[in-house]
């Protein structure tokens, strides 16, 4: 079944593995292997490695840095293409460019050092930069569709490379032109910043890590805040307050500091999460009739 994409895979010198258990890959440290794990270097080699997949008639995947995906313990039967080597990043003025692989975290250090304002709020989002394209992420008052400027994607409909540019991107709270349209891969995001006080810039950006450190469990994999904040609500408030905190179901736990996570204690298995969310859905829309939204991606 593969093997004429494996010998695609070899002749263009394009890194893969067999077999690769998916849980070292994703933020919850969490899933079984995939049939193939293709890593391509460059945004060239990672187009023509997910045209080929798709030319090909296999079944696909597209891997950022796994900060929002529970694959299943069983893994998955297909190609994940990580994003994981296309992490380039520059800036040139006032402008930074990031490809899709760069971890969100990263660039506001590099806008940081550069003396540009803008990104701050990205700092400690343990996401890409691509997912968090994708999903306009946002934390303490900052989202991307505040700075971003322009974005490519590759579209295997049309084989052509997209550029996308400001509103454009219709983006809305955790959505973006390119959930509703899921076949596009990011390739590269360019954010327009402003100029600012490095010191004022990294005073901030600390701040921003020890309010993390005080909430949020940073000592445990987990994939962030489970669930999307509900129209007049905070989602980790109404689980709190059901008593679910510390909540387990096999290695899987609602966090004791920070109810609207999920922690792998050790040893957590994706049906472990799956049935603590589904507990979870239960318990808050038995008592308040409000559906929680899970923002985890599950990949069967």
């Amino acid at each position: 079944m593969y093997k004429k994409y494996i010998d695609f895979l070899t002749d263009a010198d394009i890194s893969f593995l067999r077999d690769e258990p998916m849980s070292r890959h994703t933020s919850f440290r969490i899933g079984g292997p995939c049939d193939l794990f293709v890593a391509p270097e460059g945004a060239d080699s990672f187009r023509d490695a997910y045209d080929a997949a798709i030319k090909a008639g296999l079944r696909t995947y597209i891997l950022g840095r796994g900060s929002n995906v529970l694959f299943s313990d069983e893994g998955f039967r297909g190609v994940v293409i990580s994003t994981e080597n296309l992490n380039g990043v520059t800036v040139e003025g006032n402008t930074l460019i990031a490809e899709a692989g760069a971890s969100f975290t990263h660039i506001a250090a590099v806008a940081r050092d550069a003396g540009l304002t803008g990104l701050e709020f990205a700092y400690g989002i343990p996401g890409s930069v691509g997912g968090a394209v994708f999903m306009n992420a946002g934390a303490y008052g900052g989202q991307v569709s505040d700075c971003l400027e322009s974005s490519t994607a590759f579209d295997p409909v049309s084989g052509h490379i997209i550029c996308t540019e400001g509103a454009d991107h219709e983006f809305g709270y955790r959505s973006s032109i390119y959930k509703k349209n899921p076949e596009r891969v990011i390739l590269s995001a360019t954010f327009e910043l402003k100029e600012g006080n490095k010191d004022e810039i990294r005073a901030y950006m600390e701040d921003i890590m020890g309010r993390r450190r005080d909430k949020q469990p940073l000592e445990y994999p987990s994939a962030g805040s489970v669930f999307k904040r509900p129209e007049g609500y905070f989602a980790g408030q109404l689980i709190e307050e059901q008593g679910l905190k510390g909540y387990t179901v096999g290695g899987a736990q609602v966090s004791e500091k920070h109810a609207g996570f999920i922690i792998n204690r050790g040893g957590a298995t994706a049906k472990d999460v799956l049935e603590l969310i589904a507990h979870i859905q239960k318990t808050v829309n038995d008592a308040y009739g409000v559906m929680l939204e899970c923002e985890v991606i599950s990949v069967k």
